[in-house]
């Protein structure tokens, strides 16, 4: 269960991120990287990187495998440019523990409301 909780806030997340991002600028994004490694039990990581200067990257690792408290930590982050020309980074481990964000703005720039709302900041 925790597992199922953990992944959907990590992917709802991401899914704001992207939402939140689109606009007539980015219709011309082209994808410039990405790479995925999964092996099938738990554990994958992934990246890409965007012309627009978003990128994601993440990893995750199968943890008290073959028990009932088995879980899925992941630990990651995502970056995008707003419109200001402010770069932001949020970096996050998602874990046992819960989810636990920390974030990086460029010098003029403030977290974005909708984002800190969400994250609970």
């Amino acid at each position: 269960m925790k597992l199922l909780v953990l992944c959907a806030f990590v992917t709802a997340a991401g899914v704001v991120v992207n939402a939140l991002a689109t606009s007539k600028e980015t219709e011309d994004v082209k994808l410039l990287r990405y790479e995925s490694n999964n092996d099938g039990l738990g554990t994958y990581s992934f990246v890409y990187d965007q012309s627009d200067s978003s990128s994601r990257n993440e990893e995750g690792e199968l943890k008290n495998a073959e028990t009932d408290n088995a879980f899925v930590a992941v630990k990651g982050s995502y970056s995008w440019m707003d419109p200001d020309g402010v770069y932001h980074t949020i970096n996050y481990v998602a874990d046992e523990n819960g989810y636990h964000p920390s974030i990086e703005s460029g010098p003029t720039g403030a977290i974005p409301p909708e984002i800190a709302g969400l994250l609970g900041l």
